[in-house]
Parts: C-alpha cells; sequence; structure tokens
C-alpha cells in the first residue's frame, strides 16, 4: 500500500507538473498514520485474543457486538481509505494501460491468496476440528484495491465522488429492502437485513458468524460501501498532490474530515453506525476521522523534506504494513503462553485486570514491532 516513484501525476492533471506537486513523494505522513493504523490493528486482534483466555479488557479496545462505535472499529476503515490514498499519490500516467491493469490484478490476487492462507491455518492442519472461512480482512483489502485502482484512472474526481456517493445511498436502498421470506428488516438488530440474508446464502456455515442471524462483516454486498471507503481516500490523495502550501491542503483536509463525521454522525440516526453491516454512516465517520488525522499528519509531518527515521515504531509498520499484518497472525499463538500471560498475574492486584491486560497486548506489539523494524532498517520491504 506505499507510495512508490511517479513520474507523472494523476490523469485529471494538465500542463507541466508544479515542483510542489506530491505526486509520487513518500509523505511521511502517510507512513506515520497507515503505521498508527497497523499497530492499532494488532492492538485490537492482541486484546481479543487476551479477552479469549477470560480475561477482562478495555471494551473500547473491542468491536462493538452490533451497531455501536469504538476505538477498535476506527482499525480497517482507517487503513481501507489509506489504500485509496496511496493509490491517487502513487498512480502514474501509464495507468490505464494492459500492463499496469495487469500488474493491479495480480497483485490484488496476490493479497486475496495470502489471505485465504492466514486464514485457512488451522483448518488446513484439521480438516474435522475447523471450519473454513472464504472472506478475511486481505481478502477485502486486494478487492477494494484492485477496484479503486482500475478506476482511479478512468474517472475523475468528479465521477468518482458521484460514484461514491451512489454506492453509499444505494446501499442503505439494498439494506432497507425485505429479506425473502417474509422475515421484518430490522438494521438495528444482527443479522436482520437482506445484506446478512446474502452472506447466510452465499457462505453458509463458511462465514464468520454462524446460526440463524449469522452474517459476515467482510461478505458479499458489504463490499460496495468498503469500495466507496477506498475511493474517498482516492479524493483525499488528489488533494494532497495538487501541490497546495502544506498549512493550506492540511486545514482543509481537516474541515473535510469534520464534515464527513458529523454527515456519519447525522445518518447514523436512520441508519445505524454498524461495522459489522459496513453502513454508509459507518463509512463516512470512520473516512471522515482518517481524513482529520491525516490533515493533522500532513501539517505536522509534510512541510519540509525531511527525511523519514528507519526503524522508528510507527514508520515500520507504515513502510511495511503487509509483513506486519501476516506476521502478527502467524505469531498470535504467542498470546497464549504463560511468559508473555506472567505480567498480567503481577499486574492485576496492583492496578487492576482491564489495565494489567494491556500488559500482555504491549509486549505483543513489541514483539511483533522488532523484526519489522530491523527489516525497515535493512530496507526489506514485502511487496506483495
Amino acid at each position: 500500500m506505499t507510495a512508490a516513484a511517479a513520474p507523472a501525476i494523476g490523469p485529471q492533471a494538465t500542463g507541466p507538473r508544479d515542483p510542489h506537486d506530491r505526486a509520487g513523494r513518500r509523505l511521511r505522513s502517510l507512513d506515520l498514520l497507515r503505521g498508527l493504523t497497523v499497530a492499532g490493528m494488532i492492538t485490537v486482534n492482541a486484546t481479543a485474543g487476551v479477552q479469549g483466555l477470560d480475561k477482562p479488557v478495555f471494551p473500547l479496545l473491542l468491536h462493538a457486538d452490533w451497531a455501536g462505535f469504538t476505538l477498535a472499529d476506527t482499525v480497517f476503515p482507517a487503513f481501507l481509505t489509506m489504500v485509496g490514498v496511496s493509490i491517487a499519490i502513487s498512480a502514474k500516467g501509464d495507468a490505464a494501460s494492459g500492463p499496469a491493469t495487469r500488474r493491479v490484478l495480480a497483485r490484488a490476487g496476490r493479497m486475496i491468496l495470502l489471505g485465504l492462507l492466514l486464514g485457512h491455518m488451522f483448518f488446513l492442519a484439521d480438516f474435522h476440528r475447523y471450519v473454513p472461512r472464504l472472506p478475511g480482512v486481505l481478502q477485502r483489502i486486494g478487492i477494494v484495491f484492485a477496484i479503486c485502482a482500475l478506476l482511479y484512472p478512468r474517472l475523475g474526481e468528479r465521477g468518482r465522488a458521484l460514484l461514491t456517493g451512489g454506492l453509499l445511498l444505494g446501499y442503505w436502498l439494498l439494506c432497507l429492502m425485505p429479506i425473502p421470506g417474509g422475515a421484518p428488516t430490522d438494521l438495528w438488530v444482527q443479522g436482520h437485513n437482506l445484506v446478512s440474508w446474502v452472506d447466510r446464502g452465499v457462505f453458509g456455515n463458511w462465514r464468520y458468524v454462524k446460526g440463524p442471524d449469522g452474517y459476515d462483516p467482510e461478505g458479499v454486498l458489504s463490499t460496495l460501501p468498503a469500495i466507496a471507503q477506498g475511493l474517498i481516500g482516492t479524493l483525499a490523495g488528489d488533494y494532497i498532490r495538487r501541490g497546495l502550501p502544506v498549512p493550506v491542503a492540511a486545514k482543509r483536509l481537516l474541515l473535510a474530515g469534520v464534515a464527513g463525521m458529523a454527515a456519519g454522525l447525522l445518518w447514523g440516526f436512520v441508519f445505524p453506525i454498524a461495522k459489522n453491516l459496513w453502513t454508509s454512516s459507518f463509512v463516512l465517520l470512520s473516512a471522515g476521522l482518517t481524513v482529520a488525522l491525516l490533515g493533522a499528519f500532513h501539517w505536522w509531518l509534510d512541510r519540509d523534506d525531511r527525511p523519514a527515521t528507519n526503524g522508528d515504531l510507527l514508520g515500520s509498520f507504515g513502510r511495511n504494513a503487509i509483513a506486519a499484518y501476516v506476521l502478527h497472525d502467524l505469531a498470535s499463538i504467542i498470546l497464549t503462553g504463560d511468559a508473555i500471560q506472567a505480567p498480567f498475574k503481577l499486574l492485576a492486584p496492583v492496578v487492576g485486570t482491564q489495565v494489567a491486560a494491556l500488559a500482555p497486548v504491549a509486549i505483543f506489539v513489541l514483539i511483533v514491532w522488532y523484526p519489522i523494524a530491523y527489516m525497515d532498517r535493512r530496507g526489506w520491504y514485502l511487496r506483495v
């Protein structure tokens, strides 16, 4: 998802390149914000793992059961938004060519395959105990990346903005449609909607949440608003690469982000904010938050051309995001070990169980960070 050098600006631009244009440049703001997102993703997943060991954790670090918005719910949509930002900033003049299209599809295919392999490690080890699940995080990232990267050189800013609005409004209408068979639609109740019904029909038992009200948070129809999430990122990326003075661009990004959050909160009164359903209100709220943070980071970090510090905490995660995600998934078994849980037992009587539960989570984040930082210092990056 990182931005690579690009000799030409985007497809919407005409005339000579502005010397202040940031197209193709390595943005410290994007690297650090992506790194913060990856660190948050590892923290959230590790917290869920600690909770699975019957240890109390802070609810803010867990996903909402259905409707609602916690700190954990900000992480994945932020990454998808930054996928779009990276597409815009790294776009080259030949982005609509046949070879470029094949590269996009090949990269997306590798990402989806990697997601399937990671998600089926235990199933491949024991067919009888574990059930496959076809959707997943990397699968959704791969699909959103492919569609947004293919649309970017073929649609101007106005076209992508209109498509984003159409996807969000159209998805709302889909969610309001009656469920075949006469069951009432209630978007505030788990699984009582057409989107979840489609997931149950398409995936059967191969979905994240089982049962008659089951669903998959990375399901079929909910991919539509996830694509809109990535398209919003391309619009923010277009704005950064225009070459405006950093304080001006940062202020406008911040204002746009706040406006998006406000629109999402208002829409949430009639269309619940729910990551599990990836509702349109959830997209506006989470994308608005990401764009606002990007504006703040842009103002803070991109006002000069200082090089990044390789091996730092957030930057290392941001420059090697896929490697960090894969490593944390492979290393998750560490969380069940007595050694990493020992600090919890020592701290719980002193600071309480919820605070003490943060200790194994923090240790796990550092365990994942150390090899990623080493790779960053050596210039080794996983290019999926």
